[in-house]
């Protein structure tokens, strides 16, 4: 099949056995499927659209459920998907991926592909199945700036994309670059993951004023899966698994927020709640709220039934003598994510011996 290609409904619902909550399973093909990464919308503002990658035709490609009608439609069709790369644009109108060596958007609604950036003869991504391997990127909430982390030869290039002009240029290079992510309420305000031993790092978007903002406090210390809060100016991020903590970026102000376990962790549009998965052991998807006192218990979800896979999450922090190869795929971990409207909570479990995804729905129970 080739982009812009239709497919029947798949959804399905149930009835979540812990919560009494209304499961809507959203694919049911025989095959990988995953939404963006715990931090990226999987939506569109106005929620017309869902947006997920399938391994259906064979490689990634783009999808998204048009929610008016349930029906799938197939977006792109190329060999060369960076599936973890892709990023909505929040009025709807694009994806943007990368792909093979380059930077691409596509349009939702005439399937038009346009090349923003060639990146060169370059790797592109770290080897591996986590952090910077991934490939993620990051879109400002105007859509107007692009941040890609290329890796090449011995650096990582952070190349900022102007997608009105799409021009390009190289703000940082070091070592290693990860999660980029824009803040919703500052679009001159990048946040992103250094190496494993020194994570928590934002820059504007000259790369002139690139500072750490949170140094763990020990060697044992596993700081990971940063995320803005919007409205705060505040980066959270998981003291696995000991819990969260989050940072002001503009006073170094680090405080609490929750001594539950959680492990991809995002917030609402409105920076009040948050939404977690769990891993060693997996007691689901959880809740809570950023105020309340840290020592409060999270509120039960529903269940994810992944089998999330990563061995090493049940161990020490394994990295301070460098990377360390990990089975660890991506589309066996939930991911879970807030709607745009919070009525729901999508997230993606292999339950059935493949990769689908779900949402939860949080306005009712059965």
């Amino acid at each position: 099949m080739s982009k812009g290609a239709h497919f029947p409904k798949e959804s399905r619902e149930s009835t979540d056995p812990q919560s009494g909550r209304r499961i809507r399973q959203v694919t049911n093909h025989p095959s990988i499927h995953h939404h963006p990464f715990f931090f990226v919308p999987a939506y569109d503002r106005a929620m017309k659209r869902l947006i997920f990658v399938s391994y259906r035709t064979g490689k990634p490609q783009i999808f998204f459920e048009d929610r008016s009608s349930g029906q799938l439609v197939q977006v792109t069709d190329r060999a060369d998907l960076a599936d973890w790369s892709i990023i909505p644009s929040g009025d709807g109108r694009y994806v943007y991926y990368t792909a093979g060596t380059g930077g691409f958007r596509i349009n939702l609604d005439t399937f038009e592909e346009e090349q923003l950036a060639d990146f060169g003869a370059v790797e592109m991504r770290e080897k591996g199945m986590v952090g910077a391997a991934m490939g993620t990127t990051a879109l400002s909430a105007s859509g107007k700036w692009w941040a890609v982390p290329v890796k090449a030869g011995p650096v990582t290039r952070f190349m900022l994309i102007d997608t009105e002009r799409k021009t390009s240029s190289v703000i940082i290079e070091r070592d290693t670059i990860g999660h980029p992510q824009f803040c919703p309420d500052d679009e001159d305000l990048i946040l992103y993951a250094g190496p494993m031993t020194d994570r928590v790092w934002v820059t504007d978007r000259s790369g002139q004023k690139n500072r750490r903002i949170y140094q763990r406090e020990n060697d044992m210390q596993w700081v990971t899966h940063e995320v803005w809060v919007p409205g705060r100016r505040t980066v959270a991020f998981v003291d696995w698994p000991r819990g969260m903590k989050m940072v002001d970026v503009d006073r170094g102000v680090v405080r609490q927020i929750t001594y539950s376990p959680a492990w991809h962790a995002a917030p609402d549009d409105a920076g009040d709640t948050f939404v977690c998965d769990t891993n060693f052991p997996d007691l689901g998807l959880h809740t809570f709220h950023l105020d309340d006192d840290p020592a409060d218990e999270a509120q039960p979800l529903c269940a994810s039934e992944a089998s999330s896979e990563g061995k090493h999450w049940a161990e020490p922090f394994p990295y301070n003598n460098g990377p360390v190869a990990v089975e660890a795929a991506q589309h066996t971990h939930p991911h879970p994510r807030f709607a745009p409207d919070n009525s729901r909570v999508v997230f993606t479990s292999d339950r059935t011996g493949h990769a689908q995804i779900y949402e939860v729905m949080l306005e009712d129970r059965a």
